[in-house]
């Protein structure tokens, strides 16, 4: 998928223009010891690369999941509370930036305090809640809750707590100023399968849910917690039946839906949404783009048939749940813990408390901490040397559209002007969120997040038909991902993802061009995947393909469904190649361009051989360890259905689809992996 957040990110330094020339005793940058020479390449890469890594490693308690990204994550986690410490020494001024971090930390640490005052930040919003008359107030309701927290192309930010959620950006047709989208939610669930399927680990989990609600709203005094979680579970299952697929929503469009402000009523009867524009701020926007048209449709009509009491039970669950976790006394984190963590995602032990702080201080002051991270971790020159290996990717992109045979000269110039405007921004943005007018208190966790929620969605709500700021960031530096943004033609990669071992500066270009090389390679195919090749240089939704053209890539596409749907990571569950597809189009893509860079870079000079490995071998063997992974079944099943992303283990098997790596490690016909290479999928 061509989301707006992506999994994959970004980094390289000098050493990565490597003419094949390295220092006596320099490290292949491949873990050795991590490989089970006793499996066939051919029959199982990710296996042969990491089965010993596997066969050792132990995922934390207080973790879903183990793997390079862990690794990086801590690194980061590790710094950032060093500089949270640096930060709280007392000496910070009130309003700066470590004054409100430091204040923020402190107020979500303080146990005590978060035990005595118990319920009470909250009673302000349940007795809204409980003053709800009728349908015009509910509908007021439901709008004051509307929050900038979803995003239409991630599938993994589809659904929000909140019935409907709101994202703003550049619109489908006119890039030039920012529209207002909205999107499905209302679920406590991941997704709506959670809701819908019946195979045995999704009644168990729905069973599960269900007493966490009754449970939930009986630690909070509600009165007939029983009838009113009964009543909960049966209102989100029919917006679950309301909603769109994963897939469904990821058709672009479809989702092209202007929806005057005068037509909602009209178009989708039951809700006040007089009422609900004026509570959400948004009474003056002219025009909204639904992307999910039925949807809101049947949610609007869901508000006037499901009874009052009902509506406001789930209301008074959802303002609990959103606060469960760390907000209020333990006896609410437990509950919420044993459901999103155990039941969910097979966590045996919560996170200690002072990570998780760390954790809503870079959500909620997230640039606050990344200016702190950038000053301390990553310097001018790191993102100077970085910009220029975004170059040389793309300058490999460049040259390989010229290769393809399959594409018409008119395409390919349209591909060409989308690489030579494509945005990269490389650490950090080039200009920070001000949070001078937020509110921030020592003694005040609950509200401390409440106004950060509400003040990032006033930012967003601040840019409505503005004109678009193509350098706008994603994600804060301190992050271990990275972004592809298909409606600004842009990628970004956070500092905090451009470290060992992803990029190691003592090892050679053959693995630093299998992993982080990679990884950029990725970021910049998503720009045309299967949703991002539906965008113009310009962010535009537009057909810049010829029939013929189109015919050949999303057959090609095709192909690659197919080829993921065959994995089976769970018994019984298979990896929908059609949800996957964009992320696995750019990791073919990307492995593809990196490996062209990586070849040039050798300066038509061989490569060494080190460690026994010749330079494609440890190309390919980087790749796959960098998408080592060990999973909880729980975690793995969460993520099969309600991810865009394939697992880790089958994203390593890419290389399958590209001729190299049939020369570099000799597999076979008959072997699992083996492709006859008409069955190869080349896409870019």
């Amino acid at each position: 998928m061509a989301t707006i957040h992506r999994i994959l990110a970004a980094s390289i330094a000098c050493g990565l223009a490597s003419t094949g020339a390295l220092a006596v005793g320099q490290p292949s940058g491949i873990d050795l010891k991590g490989i089970d020479r006793s499996v066939q390449p051919g029959d199982d890469f990710d296996g042969y690369a990491n089965g010993n890594w596997k066969k050792t490693v132990v995922i934390p308690a207080d973790r879903a999941s183990t793997g390079i990204f862990l690794e990086v994550f801590q690194k980061a986690e590790k710094r950032n509370a060093d500089l949270l410490k640096a930060a709280s020494d007392g000496k910070a001024a009130p309003g700066s930036n470590e004054r409100l971090i430091a204040d923020y930390y402190k107020a979500y640490m303080d146990e005590a305090a978060i035990e005595k005052a118990g319920l009470k930040p909250l009673e302000p919003a349940l007795a809204r809640i409980d003053a709800i008359k009728d349908k015009t107030q509910l509908s007021a309701a439901l709008g004051a809750q509307l929050r900038a927290d979803v995003d239409p192309i991630n599938a993994t930010n589809l659904d929000t707590e909140h019935l409907l959620g709101l994202f703003v950006a550049q619109g489908l047709e006119d890039p030039s100023k920012n529209m207002p989208y909205l999107l499905q939610g209302g679920l406590g669930m991941p997704n709506r399968d959670y809701y819908l399927k019946n195979d045995k680990d999704m009644v168990e989990t729905r069973e599960k849910y269900a007493a966490y609600v009754q449970a939930l709203l009986a630690q909070a005094g509600t009165p007939d917690a029983a009838g009113k979680a009964k009543a909960i579970v049966a209102l989100e299952t029919k917006i679950a039946q309301a909603q769109l697929s994963i897939v469904e929503s990821e058709d672009i469009h479809k989702a092209n839906n202007p929806w005057p402000r005068t037509s909602f009523a009209g178009k989708a009867p039951g809700m006040d949404w007089n009422a609900w524009f004026k509570a959400a701020g948004l009474d003056g926007q002219p025009t909204f783009i639904v992307w999910q048209p039925a949807t809101v449709t049947k949610f609007a009509a869901l508000v006037a048939s499901e009874p009052l009491d009902t509506w406001k039970a789930w209301l008074r669950f959802h303002t609990i749940n959103e606060n469960a976790s760390g907000l209020l006394p333990k006896a609410y984190d437990a509950l919420a813990f044993d459901f999103y963590g155990k039941t969910l995602s097979g966590t045996p032990k919560q996170r200690d408390r002072w990570k998780r702080g760390l954790g809503r201080v870079n959500t909620d002051l997230g640039d606050a901490m990344g200016q702190l991270y950038v000053k301390q971790y990553f310097p001018a020159s790191s993102r100077a040397e970085v910009q220029d290996m975004v170059k040389n990717i793309l300058k490999a992109f460049d040259a390989r559209v010229d290769t393809l045979d399959w594409m018409s000269a008119g395409t390919k110039q349209k591909a060409r002007a989308k690489i030579a405007t494509v945005k990269v921004g490389v650490g950090y943005p080039d200009s920070w969120r001000d949070y001078s007018k937020l509110e921030v208190r020592p003694d005040d966790p609950l509200g401390n997040h409440a106004r950060a929620e509400l003040a990032e969605y006033h930012h967003q709500v601040a840019k409505l038909g503005k004109p678009v700021d193509r350098d706008e960031w994603w994600m804060t530096p301190q992050t271990v991902n990275a972004v592809n943004l298909p409606l600004q033609n842009a990628l970004n990669f956070p500092a905090a993802i451009l470290e060992a071992p992803f990029f190691d500066p003592k090892a050679d270009a053959a693995s630093n061009y299998g992993s982080i090389g990679a990884v950029i390679g990725h970021e910049i195919s998503h720009s045309f995947d299967n949703t991002g090749a539906e965008f113009d240089a310009q962010g535009r939704l537009a057909n810049w393909w010829t029939a013929a053209d189109e015919k050949h890539f999303k057959e090609a596409g095709q192909r690659l469904v197919e080829q993921f749907n065959e994995y089976e990571p769970l018994p019984g569950l298979h990896v929908n190649g059609q949800q996957t597809l964009g992320e696995n189009i750019a990791d073919v893509s990307g492995l593809a361009i990196a490996y062209a860079a990586y070849k040039e870079s050798l300066g038509g000079k061989p490569a060494p051989v080190i460690d026994g490995l010749t330079g494609d071998q440890r190309f390919f063997l980087a790749y796959a360890q960098s998408w080592r992974t060990k999973t909880r079944d729980a975690a793995l099943r969460q993520q099969v259905i309600g991810d865009g992303h394939a697992p880790g283990e089958f994203r390593a098997q890419t290389v399958r689809n590209l001729d190299p790596w049939y020369d570099a490690f000799q597999p076979k016909p008959g072997q699992k992996l083996y492709l006859d290479p008409k069955q190869r999928v080349r896409i870019w």
